[in-house]
């Protein structure tokens, strides 16, 4: 006895479909010529194949090639002749009311390679306090000019720091980082020294300024557990017999404390000016030659290419050079304010 056809599993298949049957249907884009949308886009719109064809730039032949080509894909006429001129099938005004979205999303696919991103994004860097309080007054004001839509967060530590840049963790490390390692990439910012800070009526700046003098101060230092190089400048000084500095946790303390005490704080020098804008302390150079501090920029591989990353890699070095022109006005304004 024969079952009908609802109940025959394999007139059900046929009926109904299967997932391999809907497969089959799903072009492979590979096969596509996406062109072709972009005329059937010209061609929906003016609906003459001359009118179309100039509006992206083709010969006349060609679109009416293309047109043969869309109805192939779409095994459809798409659009044929009326007493006004071509006329949209019912699949083409289906078609006409879906090609702005998709059209639009494929441009702003590939806008991404060759404009920034309009979507918010939020930049992480690494770096120390001092350092912040150096590039970011210069640094805040370009990006929000030219990135408005980045968000910008800073971590004071370094520790880390290589492996949270593999992983996406941070953007950006910035501070006293040597040689980059494989799979890293490292610019420089910028060389400073190291000078000291004082209370501006400190009783040594009455006094000749000697490595004496110097050693016979009471140092304050910034706690560094990335051995991110503030710490290692009193390495080098342990043969003129220091004591051991008083431990304080970043830079503004620091310095409050020093202009309020007879402590001496050594920093680097743009840190000093910064700072000395702020509070009433004096900036003296260390009667001992010590090691440049030098500041660089590092960052992943991955990001190399990536064209927000490379906007803000330039504005952070542009920052770096408009605080060392901005330290050089400085020391020569106070220069002449002392002659």
């Amino acid at each position: 006895m024969d079952q009908p056809a609802w109940k025959n599993p394999r007139t059900a298949l046929i009926v109904d479909g299967s997932d391999a049957a809907r497969q089959r249907r799903i072009p492979n884009l590979a096969s596509v010529d996406l062109n072709l949308l972009v005329e059937l886009e010209a061609l929906l719109q003016y609906r003459n194949i001359t009118h179309a064809a100039q509006h992206v730039g083709r010969s006349q032949p060609a679109m009416s090639r293309a047109l043969s080509r869309l109805r192939d894909m779409f095994n459809d006429d798409l659009l044929v002749r009326g007493s006004s001129g071509l006329v949209p099938t019912p699949q083409a005004e289906h078609l006409a009311q879906m090609l702005p979205s998709v059209l639009n999303a494929i441009r702003e696919l590939v806008s991404c390679s060759s404009g920034l991103r309009d979507l918010r994004s939020k930049v992480t860097m690494a770096m120390p306090d001092h350092q912040s309080l150096v590039l970011l007054p210069y640094l805040l004001p370009r990006l929000g000019e030219r990135v408005p839509h980045v968000d910008i967060a800073t971590e004071p530590l370094l520790d880390g720091a290589l492996r949270r840049l593999e992983q996406g963790e941070i953007d950006f490390a910035i501070g006293q980082i040597g040689a980059a390692p494989p799979g890293y990439l490292r610019r420089g910012l910028y060389a400073d020294r190291f000078t000291c800070l004082l209370r501006h009526d400190h009783p040594a700046l009455e006094q000749e300024w000697s490595v004496g003098t110097f050693a016979a101060l009471r140092h304050a230092s910034i706690a560094s557990d990335s051995n991110e190089g503030l710490g290692q400048v009193y390495d080098g000084l342990v043969r003129f017999g220091l004591p051991g500095p008083i431990v304080v946790s970043n830079v503004l303390t620091a310095a409050v404390v020093v202009a309020m005490t007879d402590l001496v704080l050594m920093i680097p020098n743009r840190v000093a000016t910064r700072v000395a804008t702020m509070l009433p302390l004096a900036i003296v150079d260390p009667p001992v030659e010590l090691k440049p501090y030098e500041v660089a920029l590092i960052w992943h591989q991955r990001c190399h290419h990536d064209l927000e990353h490379r906007v803000l890699r330039r504005e952070i070095a542009a920052a770096a050079r408009m605080g060392r022109l901005d330290v050089s006005q400085d020391q020569m304004a106070r220069r002449q304010n002392d002659s």
